[in-house]
């Protein structure tokens, strides 16, 4: 049964998006790079057309399509962390080189893809059983650029 999988329009970037990609993401790899069999309206024959790559066993395809199309943030990607540290981790690997900060644990790393960076620990106190708590939480949040677990717990407590 087929699948559906992302394909992600770049600016010649394609190749080297993937590598940064598979570098950040565990049990991820390059699996396939095609290069254009004639010149195109993106590029010349030979030069790399798209990028076949498995992000933490999830595929992906990336086109060098041109600079037609930019990335926003109608598009994201969300990172389920299990901690603070994941947090940390991923948030620092996808805003390196040239990435934008966002709000509510939002970021675009350096080609313009949007990510959510979220721990887990989120949901559960956006969804506790009690609502002003939860609205503290999410009040919290909202403050926030990278999510910080400690604070948002702290606001869910009336701390």
């Amino acid at each position: 049964m087929p699948k559906p999988y992302p394909c992600l329009w770049f600016n010649g970037q394609a190749e080297e998006a993937a590598a940064f990609y598979t570098g950040i993401f565990p049990n991820s790899r390059v699996d396939k790079v095609t290069r254009a069999a004639a010149d195109n309206p993106s590029g010349k024959k030979g030069d790399v057309l798209t990028v076949d790559f498995t992000l933490d066993g999830e595929p992906f395809n990336g086109l060098n399509g041109g600079p037609d199309f930019r990335f926003n943030e109608s598009i994201s990607f969300i990172v389920d962390c299990a901690d603070q540290a994941e947090v940390d981790r991923y948030w620092d690997a996808l805003v390196a080189d040239g990435g934008e900060h966002g709000p509510c644990g939002w970021l675009k790393d350096r080609f313009g893809v949007s990510w959510q960076i979220v721990p887990r620990r989120l949901y559960e106190l956006l969804e506790g059983p009690d609502a002003a708590a939860s609205e503290r939480a999410m009040q919290a949040m909202l403050q926030m650029g990278k999510l910080d677990v400690e604070t948002l717990e702290r606001a869910y407590a009336g701390d």
